[in-house]
């Protein structure tokens, strides 16, 4: 991947929003734009950063505008991972008392139930 790349004003927008999480219709939908742009754009983008995935784009965003090395270490490396890792679980331990369940009903609808501090069945 490349550090400094010259990108638009339109692909540091659409970058921003996907690096952060963001559908290519979410995207779209932001900026005014057809999804198909969005998906030309991230084409462009891919190729002028040398990457071709969306985590590959979002590892690149982080790591230049939060002045993170490209160059780390096998050891920064599993360090960063790990407490990336830790903080990860730590959310999904303190979200368990709030969950989404599917459940299908005969006429293949799908309701969502949103379950606070127990199971419900």
């Amino acid at each position: 991947m490349k550090r400094e790349v010259d990108l638009t004003n339109r692909e540091i927008q659409i970058a921003e929003r996907i690096a952060w999480g963001a559908s290519g219709k979410e995207v779209a939908f932001d900026l005014h734009i057809s999804p198909k742009t969005v998906d030309n754009t991230l084409r462009r983008i891919y190729n002028k950063i040398g990457c071709g995935k969306i985590n590959e784009l979002s590892a690149w965003w982080f790591c230049t505008h939060f002045g993170i090395s490209f160059d780390l270490s096998p050891m920064a490396r599993s360090i960063v991972a790990s407490l990336l890792l830790l903080i990860y679980v730590s959310g999904e331990i303190y979200s368990m008392d709030e969950f989404c369940r599917y459940r299908s009903k005969c006429n293949r609808r799908v309701r969502v139930e949103y379950v606070r501090g127990r199971y419900k069945n």
